[in-house]
């Protein structure tokens, strides 16, 4: 599922919307009210339950063969999109659609590389929304491997060290990280090491 040319994507679980109107996200990092929707490139990044955690990770220019082997492993293809034992279900259940949106309103958002495209005023869908299907086989059918793990910090902590591109998704809804653990200095209690940067996104080659 992604747009034809001249279009924009917004995918959500609820059919029903008739015109999209500027707001602020819950999770929004600026103050403009948008309205948001994805191009052909970012479409695979909301083939998932809208809560749904995700960790992703794919080649860009720069991406080394260790980390690429690494990360990706033997026949694994250009990406691959990481999710929880327990979204599993609701990946294979949920009912999402697509809206197809003309693109003439829509401005690129981001940087360096843009990772959406928003409108600053109303937009009318282009047709009725399009139920987006099995996502299992979007996936497969785009080449992208989906990858299954009980918890996403142990991937995603080691991805965004990587030259591998990636960005990561309401990842406030993945379980507890349980990073490794270290003894303290003499005797006592394991103290916990301090937790990482957890930088979202990546879509340009590494410096």
């Amino acid at each position: 599922m992604r747009p034809r040319p001249g279009e924009v994507l917004h995918f959500s679980e609820d059919p029903t919307i008739g015109t999209f109107v500027p707001h602020v996200a819950g999770t929004a990092r600026q103050p403009e009210a948008y309205v948001w929707a994805v191009d052909g490139d970012r479409a695979p990044d909301y083939w998932f339950p809208r809560q749904c955690p995700r960790a992703m990770a794919w080649c860009v220019p720069g991406t080394s063969a260790a980390d690429r082997a690494r990360v990706l492993g033997p026949g694994g293809g250009e990406r691959v999109h990481v999710i929880e034992y327990d979204w599993l279900e609701p990946l294979r259940t949920v009912e999402l659609y697509a809206y197809r949106l003309p693109a003439a309103p829509f401005r690129p958002f981001g940087g360096p590389v843009p990772h959406a495209v928003v409108a600053t005023r109303p937009v009318v869908p282009l047709g009725p929304p399009e139920p987006v299907g099995d996502l299992l086989r979007l996936h497969r059918e785009a080449g992208i491997q989906l990858r299954v793990l009980d918890n996403l910090w142990g991937f995603w902590n080691d991805v965004i060290t990587s030259t591998l591109g990636f960005s990561g998704i309401r990842l406030r809804n993945a379980k507890p990280d349980e990073g490794p653990r270290v003894r303290a200095a003499g005797p006592g209690p394991t103290a916990p090491t301090p937790p990482p940067v957890r930088t979202r996104r990546r879509l340009t080659p590494p410096r």
